[in-house]
């Protein structure tokens, strides 16, 4: 997603950093759901983003 980010001229913010407190044990709630919900969310925005760049407009005029 980067490249194709960077191919198309659109700076995306950072994905968010993988969990390094996973106890391994299958905890309800674990930080693994959390970074899977962030990347998620972050994957979300940066295809609407490149989405907008396609079209000749930036993300936040789309949301308008």
């Amino acid at each position: 997603m980067q490249a194709r980010a960077q191919a198309a001229g659109v700076t995306l913010r950072a994905p968010p950093p993988e969990p390094t407190t996973c106890c391994g044990r299958g905890c309800n709630g674990c930080v693994w759901d959390g970074f899977y919900a962030a990347a998620d969310w972050w994957m979300e925005d940066a295809q609407e983003a490149l989405a907008a760049a396609k079209a000749g407009a930036s993300p936040e005029a789309q949301r308008r």
